[in-house]
């Protein structure tokens, strides 16, 4: 392995890693590894803090996913910056193509563990499962009604799965949802094989599940008129991102009857206000953004860490570069 200026690199890396990425990273670089995921509280750096914490360990290669790389950061000799996310939000890539770093990401890297737990929602959501474990939980399982009379539900199988963003993680959704037998479209203006417009999939599909990224093209993409088009009774799925959907026109086409239930990893700010009308709903379930959060995805995203930064040491383009003008 050639390395840059001769010298074998030092990582500073507070994004959670593991195995054989993870190992491929402590073979090409001096590896001194503090997780964010390991404090409690959680542990994220400002700028200041961050590019103190670079000087004092001497590291030339910093590898986060959700501390702020910006400002003071930008003035250190660092040979690469790695976000191990779908884009390096994090990250002033303005500033650090200014000063010549070059900005890697990990896009993909949580795709199956968001598609597992789209499926996960949609379960609970059709088979109505919270209810149901309440109802054991509370001694009311035989009450004027018996379970299975309240908890009968349509089979997933040979409905129609509607897809909305056919990125990585939408793919992820398709390969699994195909293999319990739905039928399932897309819509995704810059795919090719999702050939159906937002109109025809709301129309068509059963369960509506959101995968485009949050754009200012994205942001409300789903509001009244959109849950009104959608079919009678459908489910609403959103593991992406908040922003594609107006909150309040979702609570109304639920209230109104016309949704089915819906499943939501997403809220403003991870959490929604005490009292929120979603919360007392048995036709919703809510999780708190833990789509990737698996031990596979940690993995994933050290193995892709470990093969650009390889790359990149190499004198080899990366795989995932936000910034290539910089290799020049």
């Amino acid at each position: 392995m050639s390395e840059r200026g001769g010298t074998r690199p030092r990582a500073f890396v507070t994004a959670p890693l593991r195995g054989p990425g993870f190992e491929a990273l402590q073979d090409m670089a001096d590896v001194v590894y503090e997780p964010w995921l390991d404090y409690v509280p959680i542990r994220l750096y400002d700028p200041p803090r961050l590019a103190k914490r670079l000087a004092e360990v001497g590291a030339d290669l910093l590898i986060c996913e959700a501390d702020f790389c910006s400002g003071e950061v930008m003035d250190l000799p660092l040979r690469a910056i790695v976000a191990t996310r779908g884009e390096p939000s994090n990250v002033d890539v303005a500033a650090a193509t200014a000063a010549g770093i070059p900005v890697l990401y990990t896009p993909g890297r949580n795709a199956d563990a968001v598609a597992e737990l789209t499926v996960a929602l949609l379960f609970a959501v059709n088979r109505r499962v919270v209810p149901a474990d309440r109802d054991v939980r509370t001694g009311r399982v035989f009450t004027e009604t018996l379970p299975y009379q309240r908890y009968r539900s349509e089979l997933l199988a040979g409905q129609t799965f509607g897809i909305v963003g056919l990125g990585a993680v939408g793919r992820a959704v398709r390969r699994r949802m195909e293999g319990l037998g739905l039928e399932v479209i897309a819509h995704d203006p810059y795919v090719s094989e999702a050939r159906h417009s937002l109109e025809d999939l709301l129309a068509t599909a059963d369960i509506v599940s959101m995968h485009a990224p949050p754009s200012a093209e994205t942001a409300h993409m789903m509001g009244a008129q959109q849950f009104a088009a959608m079919r009678p009774g459908a489910v609403y799925l959103n593991t992406a991102r908040a922003a594609l959907h107006d909150l309040d026109a979702l609570v109304a086409a639920l209230e109104s009857g016309h949704l089915g239930g819906c499943g939501l990893d997403h809220f403003d700010g991870e959490q929604l206000p005490e009292g929120h009308p979603l919360c007392e709903r048995d036709d919703v379930v809510l999780t708190p953004h833990i789509g990737g959060a698996s031990y596979r995805t940690e993995q994933v995203q050290a193995s892709m860490v470990a093969a650009d930064l390889q790359r990149l040491l190499d004198g080899e383009r990366p795989a995932h570069i936000a910034n290539p003008e910089v290799l020049s």
